[in-house]
């Protein structure tokens, strides 16, 4: 305990002080909006099915303007792992500037969702990413989509959980314990209370402190004595190119892009803003944003790279490559290239990025499961306070979950690019078809789950101790390299071609009495039944509080439940937005 940095911890403490006061002030801001939104009667207001509420903890009441939206849209993608992976990327001379894509990724991602997306969704009212699979493939499959994503979020807060841990136990020589377990429950709280109000005023506090505190540690680190001058190491942080990779640098590139979409943290900022206009400015925005503060974190590893032996600045060896520390580079950067007080200031702005990636998180994965699992299955006539209770259990359970993860384990990353790799070759499809493909159904989405996943690990997989040999060698594959071919992109595309050809079959053979509608057991085709799905659509095309029959509904397609009988909701019309 003696060579504990108490100032270092005294300057976290102060930092974790202020973004719950903020996020609490920020509840506070919430309440009195419910409380005035109550006071005015309009207890659907919004339209398919959704409390003022529901809407103020789940979107902040569709309120979010273009400032604040472009902050919490920037720190959708800025989270720790995205600047600690940032500076990894640039220092270590098997990635290099060519393999690190992920800044331009990510800088392209919310703009394509935006563009493809935010009009869809945005038209339609929609609260979750998992209402468009509910609305078009029926409440369980919509269940059984939001597994990947709930997984992927609890092991994505472990991960950057155990980033702040292991980058705090290197400069303060803390516990990692301590911190993680401190960063989860402070998130936990003002998530809990403030919902989205909470995490979105809490984003612009944290972002501010990552661009401070990074910028400012980098005159220091640019003028020490051991850093030679960044471009005569050009050789090295550039990185190498070989045509024989190019196919796994199109496959990670696309699955960057793509695969960044269909997550409920960007569609909650994307439906939280005031307008359609707003929505699609603020993933300009976000992109460039992700992309601008990239930079510091690039700077940092490119310097860290450019020291000729790191045994000159006090560090045990050559360099933390050859140690397996590479993944360390950004706060031992700061430990050893920094005088002490800079480095707490670049600690404060690692652990911003933490708590700005943790809160979206959780409160994207609790709003689908209160509202598309819990409410949509199981409990349809859940009140408010029953679901505000619900939402708040979930969120405590996220978090608890990703704490133990990320103690139990040191290295998770695997893991979590496996299930990356999943969300890319599982959601991505589903999400496309459900927008743009309109007689997709519940039987095609159901084949193309399964066979994305089959098709994915059929690839090969690889995490920790565990490897599963490829039962797929695909084009070039050899033992060393392994897949070659960009096999994750084949694997998303043929499930899109499933699931559009499934769908186009079981449309076929059952609208036209090839087999007899008895047969129809995810009750998709049923012609007698009301209409599944709440959601409103615009120009007056359903008319208000009338519910219709699937021959009466103007150009759409009754989704399937999975098995049980279609949840009936009433159809509202859709006030224009602009």
């Amino acid at each position: 305990m003696a060579d504990i940095s108490w100032g270092g911890v005294a300057s976290i403490a102060v930092f974790y002080l202020l973004i719950l006061v903020v996020g609490l002030l920020a509840s506070w801001y919430g309440r009195r909006r419910k409380a005035r939104d109550a006071h005015g009667g309009e207890q659907d207001a919004d339209g398919g099915g959704v409390s003022p509420e529901e809407l103020n903890h789940m979107l902040a009441g569709r309120n979010i303007g273009f400032v604040i939206g472009s902050f919490t849209m920037t720190a959708t993608w800025v989270g720790g792992a995205y600047i600690n992976g940032t500076a990894e990327g640039l220092y270590d001379p098997y990635y290099g500037l060519i393999w690190s894509q992920a800044p331009v990724c990510y800088a392209l991602s919310p703009i394509v969702g935006g563009l493809m997306f935010a009009k869809y969704f945005r038209k339609r009212r929609y609260v979750t990413l998992a209402d468009a699979f509910e609305d078009k493939f029926g409440s369980k499959m919509a269940g059984l989509l939001y597994i990947p994503s709930l997984v992927v979020d609890v092991m994505y807060c472990a991960l950057i959980l155990l980033v702040l841990g292991t980058t705090i136990s290197v400069i303060l020589d803390v516990d990692r314990t301590y911190s993680v377990i401190g960063s989860a429950v402070i998130a936990v709280l003002y998530t809990m209370l403030g919902g989205l109000y909470s995490v979105a005023y809490t984003d612009v506090v944290q972002l501010i402190c990552i661009f401070v505190g990074l910028w400012l540690a980098i005159p220091f680190v640019l003028t020490n004595d051991h850093v030679e001058p960044l471009m005569s190491t050009r050789d090295e942080w550039i990185g190498h190119w070989d045509w024989k990779y190019s196919g796994m640098w199109i496959d990670l590139t696309l699955q960057l892009v793509l695969g960044g979409i269909p997550y409920q943290a960007f569609f909650q900022r994307l439906l939280a803003a005031r307008t359609t206009n707003t929505a699609v400015a603020m993933t300009f925005s976000g992109g460039l944003g992700a992309c601008v503060m990239s930079i510091p974190p690039a700077i940092i590893g490119i310097a860290a790279r450019s020291v000729p032996d790191w045994r000159d600045v006090g560090y045990d060896g050559v360099h933390p490559s050859d140690e397996g520390e590479s993944a360390l580079i950004l706060p031992l950067t700061l430990q050893y290239l920094t005088p002490r007080v800079v480095g707490w200031a670049g600690l404060g702005a690692v652990s911003a990025a933490v708590m700005s990636s943790i809160d979206s998180a959780m409160l994207a994965s609790s709003n689908m499961f209160t509202r598309n699992v819990y409410k949509a299955i199981f409990r349809h006539q859940a009140g408010n306070r029953e679901i505000q209770i619900v939402s708040a259990v979930s969120i405590i359970a996220i978090g608890a979950a990703s704490v133990g993860i990320s103690l139990m384990f040191d290295s998770i990353f695997e893991l979590l690019t496996l299930l990356s790799d999943l969300i890319y070759v599982t959601l991505f499809p589903q999400l496309l078809c459900a927008a743009y493909v309109s007689f997709s159904n519940t039987y095609g989405s159901f084949t193309a789950f399964l066979v994305s996943i089959f098709f994915r690990i059929a690839g090969g997989v690889s995490f920790g101790g565990i490897r599963i040999q490829p039962l797929i060698e695909y084009p070039y594959y050899n033992a060393i390299d392994g897949q070659l071919f960009p096999f994750r992109t084949f694997t998303m595309l043929l499930s899109l071609v499933v699931l559009v050809l499934v769908s186009l079959v079981t449309h076929f053979i059952f609208r036209r009495g090839v087999l007899s509608r008895e047969l129809d057991i995810f009750r998709v085709f049923e012609q007698d039944s009301q209409r599944s799905g709440g959601f409103q659509l615009e120009d007056g095309q359903i008319e208000k509080n009338k519910v219709y029959l699937e021959s009466e509904v103007p150009s759409v397609e009754k989704s399937g439940s999975f098995g049980s009988e279609p949840t009936l909701r009433s159809v509202t019309a859709q006030q224009n937005e602009e």
